[in-house]
């Protein structure tokens, strides 16, 4: 068999692999469960709980880490995770590469990485990319923005979320990031298809009126007319979650200046997500503010007016083996999805 012969059979062969490992995105109504991503900050590590309606979650391995910070971030430790599904039927995991108690654990002989003076609290570079087709098989990239863009002083790179760009054929990850120690700004760029690096270079995309307020941790959701809503943080007094609209993805979100949390007291990371089979959305934030850490929830069915659910355990969401979790994101699961990672953790829950 000559040479050109073999390099054609690999391919063929490796194209093949790539098709029976992918799948097609099932839609809404294959849809029979709920998963929940999470981490905490004891750990710095990664946590799923499953939910069949929606309401109950229960800690897929009891309340423990089913992928441990220190074993796939530069900073030995995660946060923010955000998972979501792509069109080729994988799920997009992405995490904030940093560890805020390095120092006590041994990790670094400093607060921070570099001179906080500078950089700001936190002041980490990058990203924990994953990739998977099943939730328990993981690929991993960690993503330094400074290092693929060395024009950008990088003084922090925080809360990565995917999202697919029809328009582009792209994963679209956007994210908060601080530039030459300013204010937190929220950005975005295009990943390659095996979610390792990026491939066009951080643009702003959305702007708040007031430049002297940081904004950060953006979730954006695809609306029933077309439209896109983002959510986010304004650090205003208190910190809470505001929206804007755009037709478009990765840029035009117009202000809009109502806080959608009820929450007294600072809140952040908002995540929406839709209750299967019904016109409701989900708006859960993380209240870091309050002892212990909680979720805070509110409901939606026209994104204009919302109804407070309480916080985990104080009213209608509830959770059965864990508590105090961070920064957190939900997704749809087909019940056969569920049930393989439930049986992979010895859950063995019925969805």
């Amino acid at each position: 068999m000559n040479k050109q012969r073999v390099i054609l059979l690999i391919s063929l062969i490796s194209l093949l692999a790539t098709l029976l490992s992918c799948k097609s995105t099932p839609k809404e109504k294959d849809m029979g469960a709920y998963l929940l991503v999470y981490f905490t900050d004891p750990t710095h590590s990664l946590f799923m709980a499953l939910s069949p309606d929606g309401y109950t979650f229960t800690d897929v391995n009891n309340g423990q880490p089913v992928i441990g910070g220190d074993t796939i971030a530069t900073q030995k430790g995660i946060r923010d995770p955000h998972i979501t599904r792509g069109p080729d039927g994988a799920f997009y995991l992405a995490m904030t590469d940093l560890h805020i108690f390095g120092q006590e654990a041994g990790f670094r002989e400093t607060q921070w990485e570099r001179d906080g003076d500078l950089h700001g609290w936190g002041n980490n570079r990058g990203f924990v990319l994953m990739k998977s087709y099943d939730l328990i098989h993981w690929s991993r990239s960690n993503l330094l923005v400074e290092e693929q863009f060395p024009q950008l002083n990088v003084s922090c790179a925080w809360a990565p979320q995917t999202i697919y760009d029809k328009n582009e054929g792209k994963m679209m990850l956007y994210f908060t990031m601080r530039l030459d120690g300013g204010k937190t700004k929220m950005y975005y760029a295009y990943t390659d298809d095996a979610f390792t690096r990026l491939v066009s270079e951080p643009k702003i995309i959305f702007e708040y009126p007031d430049p002297e307020i940081q904004v950060l941790d953006a979730d954006i959701t695809s609306l029933p007319d077309g439209r896109f809503l983002m959510t986010y943080v304004a650090q205003e007094g208190p910190a809470g979650i505001k929206m804007a609209i755009s037709d478009k993805i990765n840029g035009g979100y117009q202000y809009q200046p109502e806080q959608i949390d009820f929450e007294p007291r600072s809140c952040e990371a908002p995540n929406i997500w839709k209750r299967i089979g019904e016109e409701k959305w989900v708006l859960m934030y993380d209240i870091f503010s309050i002892t212990p850490h909680n979720f805070g929830f509110a409901e939606t069915s026209d994104f204009n007016t919302f109804t407070h659910l309480g916080h985990f355990n104080e009213g209608a969401m509830k959770t059965t083996n864990f508590s105090s979790p961070k920064h957190g994101a939900v997704i749809h699961l087909t019940k056969e999805e569920a049930g393989k990672l439930s049986e992979h953790w010895g859950l063995n829950m019925e969805f």
